[in-house]
This record gives structure tokens, sequence and C-alpha cells, in this order.
């Protein structure tokens, strides 16, 4: 028997007992639509993970390469790719880990090139790390705008390195197998190394197909994590890849950055994907029908709101420039209409007038967030 929706066993009231940050970071009268945390209980392999462990006592530092090897067989199993379980590193989590992957492949004042608008942790990164951030805005309709990535290649200049969201957050954007050519072809004419991060990776709308950089190019590195699809940001661990090409590179890792991941969590993370896939399957024909019902209510309540369902992740990109909200609609909803999404202004160039909504909730949940939406234009 297929494992129920994961998206409809939580009520609210069981929801507002949670102490993570998208429940507890605003106050109680306000419905969280935003970060990126899922509604759902753990899979059950997941769970077993956990509590057996915590029976085993077996909480010390982690060892092997278990969560390599279960995304190996992930990454056959749905992309068809053949992934190198030798060109693989446990890190901390993707951020801390595309962190890492720059020291190995630019020097240290490097810019970095992102398509915006994008992850605002991009910036936050990349600024932190004293890197200037050059943008190559995407285009329109969300997609890779290669003249534009081009021209920012051209300004970065040789030694930079790129910064790929695959899928892109926050429009969803899953970038094709030609796309990626065209990305890799960019980058070695300007001598600018990419670094991908594929987090979003297993979460692909109904007749979408992920693509991983790797499977494109062989000088790349990208992250990956189990975080996302199964709801374990709390328990941290992720995998940096290499490319051939680039294996010398993640050679130079140092040890200590694979003391950063969880022990349990690196379990957790290899049960999601050894295990995890009915599950998965049943949150993503949960998250098609949120996407169709956003879709449907938004057309009713909100129809000046421009919104496309996603290929990929599980948000919602949604311009609301002809609200006359000004830049900041998120503000307005949120002091009007008590719902927190995220403002598109942190987004970087192209994310004013719009906010990112999170999907990976209850019907019930979208349904109330899209009504308080519309009743904060009264």
């Amino acid at each position: 028997m297929s494992p129920a929706n994961p998206l409809r066993q939580l009520t609210l009231d069981q929801l507002r007992r949670r102490t993570s940050m998208k429940w507890r970071y605003y106050p109680e009268d306000v419905l969280p639509v935003w970060v990126a945390e899922m509604d759902v209980l753990l899979a059950e392999p997941v769970k077993r993970a956990i509590t057996d462990a915590a029976e085993r006592g077996d909480t010390g530092y982690p060892s092997g390469t278990a969560y390599a090897e279960a995304l190996k067989e992930f990454a056959k199993k749905r992309w068809d790719w053949d992934l190198a379980v030798e060109r693989t590193a446990i890190v901390p989590d993707v951020m801390l880990g595309v962190v890492e992957m720059f020291r190995l492949i630019s020097h240290r004042d490097a810019p970095v090139v992102v398509n915006c608008p994008v992850y605002p942790p991009f910036y936050q990164f990349i600024e932190s790390l004293g890197r200037p951030v050059v943008e190559a805005p995407l285009s329109p309709d969300h997609r890779i705008d290669f003249a534009a990535l081009d021209q920012a290649f051209a300004r970065a200049g040789e030694g930079a390195a790129y910064l790929l969201c695959n899928p892109h957050n926050p429009t969803g954007t899953v970038h094709t197998a030609t796309e990626l050519e065209e990305v890799a072809q960019l980058a070695r004419k300007h001598r600018i190394r990419v670094v991908a991060d594929e987090i979003h990776a297993p979460i692909m709308a109904a007749g979408a197909t992920f693509v991983p950089y790797l499977s494109i190019a062989d000088d790349g590195l990208s992250l990956m994590s189990s975080s996302k699809a199964w709801n374990l940001a709390g328990l941290k661990a992720a995998l940096a890849i290499a490319g051939p090409k680039a294996a010398d590179d993640l050679m130079r890792l140092p040890e200590e950055v694979s003391h950063g991941p969880s022990h349990v969590g690196i379990l957790a993370h290899t049960a999601a994907l050894r295990d995890g896939g009915d599950w998965l399957d049943a949150l993503l024909t949960g998250l098609d029908e949120n996407r169709k019902l956003l879709a449907d209510l938004l057309a009713t309540h909100l129809p000046t709101v421009r919104y496309t369902p996603a290929q990929g992740t599980y948000l919602a990109w949604l311009d609301c420039r002809e609200l006359g909200l000004g830049d900041d609609p998120a503000k307005t909803f949120l002091q009007r209409g008590r719902v927190a999404v995220n403002s598109g202004i942190p987004f970087g160039t192209g994310g004013a007038g719009f906010v990112r909504m999170n999907l990976a909730t209850s019907p019930e949940v979208i349904t109330e967030a899209v009504r308080r939406m519309e009743r904060s234009l009264a």
C-alpha cells in the first residue's frame, strides 16, 4: 500500500506545537508559509533510523560512505546517473559545503556569479567570505539568460566561480541538459569554475526531469543533501561531489570539515535515500495537488497575481506587482493579513514586487493563506 499524502497528516494545532523556526519566528496569530520547512511527519524509515540510533546510544562521530552509497543508488534509479562514491566527501550542509568548494577552486577574493533572483543565503555566504557577487539576471520566464551570463562571466573574470542553483530557488526552474551544456561551455570559455547547489534535486513536479550538473560537466562540483526532500534540516549532513576533472580539488578538502555533519543526521539521510522512496513519491503527488490548488485559489481570490507552477522545489514564486503594494508586498501580507511569506527583495535583482510561498503544507493552510492575502488588500 502506498503511503498517505504526508502533507495531510498534521493539523494546524499540531503544527503550532513545533519549536523550529517556521513555527516560532512569528507570533502565534501569523500563519507561516515562508521558510523551507515542510509540515510533515518523518518518513517511517527515517524515524526508525533515528530511534534505533538512540536505543543503541549510537551518537558518536560519523564514519564510512553509506550516505554516498545510498545517494548513488538513488541517483541511478531516479536520474539514471552514475555517481562515483570515491569522488564524494561529507560536509555539514549544502551552504557550508559551497563555501568550502569556493576555497578549493578559487582565490580568496575571486568574484562569484549568481542568477538572480536567487536564494538569499547565496549573497550572505559569498559576502561573508569577502567575495564580490556578480549578478546574471534570469530571463523574464525565469530561465538562464545566456547573454546575461556571458556578460557576467566576462565581468567576473578568469578564476571566478559560478554558483548554479539547480533546480532554481525561488522560481522552481529545472534546468535542461541543453541549458547545462551551454553553462559548461561558457564557464570553460571564461575559465570559471562551477559549483552547483542541487539540494532540491529530488523534488520534481510530474513530467519534470532533474539533470545533475555533473552528468553534463566533468570539471564541476556539486552539493547534494536529503534535507529538503525529507525535511531533515535539523539533522545536518550533505555531500560534496566532484566531476572526474575536479577530483583533485575535492581531495584537498580539509579533513576537519567532515567533523561538522551529525552522525545521526547521516544515518537519517541515508535511510531517506535508501528506503524513503515511496514516502517521497506520495509527497510529490501531494505537491502537484497543492500547485494546482494554489493556481485555482489565486485565479479566484487574487487574479492579478501571476503564478506559474514550478517544475521543481516546493516553492511558489508569486508576481504581486499589479497589486499596488510596492516593492515589498510581503510586508503588507504580514501586517494586514497575518500571513508570513518571504519578501522577494532579499533574493536580489528581480525580486522586488514578488513573494515566495512554501507549498509543503496542507491544502487547508494554503487556502487560508490565500484568503488572508486577499483580506490584506481590503
